[in-house]
C-alpha cells in the first residue's frame, strides 16, 4: 500500500509538473508572438492581411483578401504538418530498452492512409484553384461600355493619358503629356468604371499604382505580343495616388512617375468641361494643372485635390553630369 500511494503521489506530482511546463511553454509562445509584431511595427490589420497594404479599388481589396485568406491556409497546413512530426518524434521514438534490431511497427496494408494523404492535398489544391480562379475573374472582368476610357501611351521616360469621348474645341482628343519638367495627372473620377487601354511606343514598361495592388505590362504592340492590352477597375476614395513604372525600360526607368488624381464624379465633370474649353489667359485649350487651379478658384473646398501639380513625387534632372538624383517627393513646378 505504501508503495501504491507513493507510486501515485509521484505521478499525481509528475502530471503537476508536466502541466505547469505547458503552461509556461504557451506563455513563452505567447509572448514571443506579441514581441515580434510589436517589433517588426504591424499593425492588426496589416499582420492579418501578412503586410498587403489596402487599396483604393474593388479589385485591389479582393486580392488582398485573397491573399489573407490564402496565408491562414497555408498557416493551418504548416501547424498540422508540424503537430504530426512533433507529435511521431515525441511518441514514436525508440524505447531506451529496446533490442538494437527492433523496427518499429510496420503497416502491412497502408492503404487507408495513403487515401487520405491523397485526397486531403487533392482537396486543398482545388478549393485553392477556386478561390485563385474567381478572384482573378472579378480583377480582370471587363463591362462593354465603361463610364471613363483612357488611352495609356508609355515612353522613355514619360507618360501620355488621352480621354476618349472627351475633346477640345479644336477637335483634338483631351490629353496630358507628362515631361522632364512636370508629372503627368492621371485625373480620373470615383465610383465609375473606369478602363485602361496600354500602349508603348518604345520598348516594354509597366503601369503600376500601388494604391491599386495592381500592375500590367505596357507593350509596344499589344496585338503582336499576344496581350491584353486594357483593363478595368473603380476607384473607391479621393486622393492623390503616386504611379510608377514597374519595368526597367533605360536610364530613366526609377524616375518614370505619374499620379493619379482621384476626384468626386461632379468635380471630374466640372475638370472635363474645362478641358474641353479655351483658357481666356492663353486662348489655348485648359491643361490640366490649370483646368485643377480653376476648379480650386470655383470650389475651395476641393483643397489639394484641386493642387494643380503632383503632390507624391516631382520630376528629375535630366543633366546626368550633375552629380546627385532627384528625391521622389514634395511639390513639383512647370506648365503642361
Amino acid at each position: 500500500m505504501g508503495r501504491n500511494r507513493w507510486g501515485w503521489a509521484s505521478n499525481r506530482r509528475l502530471g503537476s509538473n508536466r502541466s505547469t511546463r505547458s503552461t509556461r511553454s504557451a506563455k513563452l509562445i505567447g509572448l514571443v508572438t506579441l514581441v515580434v509584431f510589436a517589433a517588426s511595427g504591424c499593425t492588426t490589420d496589416q499582420a492579418l492581411h501578412f503586410g498587403w497594404p489596402p487599396a483604393i479599388t474593388p479589385q485591389g481589396e479582393k486580392m488582398r483578401q485573397f491573399w489573407m485568406y490564402a496565408g491562414f491556409a497555408a498557416l493551418i497546413v504548416g501547424v498540422i504538418v508540424w503537430a504530426l512530426i512533433f507529435w511521431t518524434v515525441a511518441f514514436h521514438r525508440k524505447r531506451k530498452n529496446a533490442p538494437a534490431d527492433e523496427l518499429p511497427r510496420q503497416f502491412q496494408d497502408p492503404g487507408k492512409l495513403e487515401l487520405v494523404y491523397t485526397v486531403i492535398p487533392f482537396v486543398i489544391i482545388a478549393v485553392l484553384f477556386y478561390f485563385t480562379v474567381t478572384t482573378q475573374n472579378f480583377v480582370l472582368n471587363k463591362i462593354p461600355n465603361p463610364d471613363v476610357e483612357v488611352n495609356v501611351v508609355a515612353f522613355q521616360w514619360n507618360w501620355e493619358f488621352d480621354y476618349k469621348g472627351y475633346h477640345t474645341p479644336d477637335g483634338q482628343d483631351v490629353k496630358t503629356i507628362g515631361s522632364s519638367q512636370e508629372i503627368p495627372l492621371l485625373v480620373l473620377p470615383t465610383e465609375k468604371v473606369i478602363q485602361y487601354d496600354l500602349l508603348s511606343t518604345d520598348v516594354i514598361h509597366s503601369f503600376f499604382v500601388p494604391a491599386f495592388n495592381f500592375k500590367r505590362d505596357v507593350f509596344p504592340d499589344p496585338s503582336k505580343n499576344n496581350q491584353d492590352s486594357s483593363f478595368q477597375n473603380t476607384i473607391d476614395q479621393t486622393g492623390p495616388f503616386v504611379g510608377r513604372c514597374a519595368e526597367l525600360c533605360g536610364t530613366y526607368h526609377s524616375m518614370m512617375n505619374f499620379e493619379v488624381r482621384a476626384l468626386t464624379d461632379d468635380e471630374f465633370n466640372q475638370y472635363m468641361k474645362l478641358r474641353e474649353s479655351i483658357d481666356p489667359q492663353t486662348n489655348q485649350p485648359y491643361t490640366a494643372s490649370a483646368a485643377l487651379t480653376k476648379l480650386g478658384q470655383d470650389d475651395p473646398s476641393c483643397g489639394t485635390l484641386c493642387t494643380p501639380y503632383a503632390v507624391t513625387t516631382h520630376p528629375f534632372d535630366t543633366d546626368r553630369t550633375s552629380g546627385s538624383a532627384s528625391q521622389d517627393t514634395g511639390l513639383n513646378t512647370g506648365d503642361n
